[in-house]
């Protein structure tokens, strides 16, 4: 039996708008497969001048030729506690994060500004996979020069290289501070981008929750308070998922993603890296 005229009519209406749903599905899905490392990161590719690290009262540390690992103070604590390595943000450079050793180095430890590949001038490539290897293979130096305590801090996607090295590295890491972190980032994703599956587009996972799940040492969380770009449920539910014996969360109230630390007062840096030293204990 034949259809009706109108109703053939209206199936290859909806089989044409199917069909170009379904493209721009799938075009939009590989635009944000092929951005997404634009997305992520933001690799600024100017290497610390002569001039800059004179002002900071910072060098290059682990320099060899034209590459170098990260930057540290000039001036070093004495006597030193530790060795916090530092794992920045997607934007800018270890550079921009001179208020790390300003904070901590007054209370005798040890920063380095881990640099990652492509960022302040440095060669290699993008993503989870040169990241994490690089900051594996960065712990494991600053062991072997400085032996330990040694503790690792990273922020916002930081925080994810952060949790993978410390899952992943050989040398023991004492503890661990994570601010403005995500619990993984394709929770993240798919907040962001409710209609597209994110599962299969994206090709980093950072998936922090996994990473931490046998870590031992002590864990600190930093959420802020009004985060305006990965929202504070994220640091919750990161949070809740760690193992319970050894962790503590903080939340500071007024601060957003990227101002966080101008919020952060000196009792809250001694209380901090007190727990994590072991010097204070968790709260749970």
């Amino acid at each position: 039996m034949k259809l009706p005229s109108k109703s053939r009519k209206q199936r290859v209406r909806f089989s044409v708008l199917a069909a170009i749903a379904v493209s721009l599905l799938i075009l939009v899905s590989c635009a944000i497969y092929n951005l997404q490392y634009r997305l992520l990161y933001y690799p600024s590719p100017f290497k610390p001048t002569e001039e800059s690290l004179l002002a900071s009262s910072t060098k290059l540390w682990q320099s060899s030729g034209d590459d170098y690992r990260g930057l540290t103070a000039t001036n070093e604590p004495r006597p030193c506690k530790g060795t916090v390595i530092v794992f920045h943000g997607n934007g800018g450079t270890a550079a921009d994060r001179k208020f790390y050793p300003d904070a901590l180095g007054v209370r005798g430890y040890r920063v380095i500004l881990a640099e990652y590949p492509m960022y302040g001038g440095r060669k290699g490539k993008l993503g989870e996979r040169a990241f994490v290897a690089d900051g594996i293979e960065t712990v494991h130096l600053a062991f072997e020069e400085y032996g330990g305590p040694l503790y690792i801090l990273g922020e916002s996607l930081g925080s994810g290289v952060a949790a993978a090295v410390a899952g992943h590295a050989s040398v023991k890491i004492d503890g661990i501070v994570l601010i403005t972190p995500w619990d993984t980032l394709e929770s993240v994703a798919k907040e962001k981008f409710p209609l597209l599956p994110v599962r299969l587009l994206l090709s980093d996972k950072y998936d922090s929750i996994k990473n931490l799940i046998s870590f031992k040492g002590k864990i600190a969380v930093v959420a802020a308070g009004r985060d305006e770009i990965i929202p504070i449920k994220h640091a919750g539910n990161l949070y809740n998922s760690l193992p319970a014996n050894a962790k503590r969360m903080w939340t500071i109230e007024g601060a957003g993603h990227n101002d966080w630390y101008v919020y952060a007062n000196s009792s809250w840096w001694d209380e901090l890296i007190g727990f994590v030293s072991g010097n204070v204990k968790d709260e749970q």
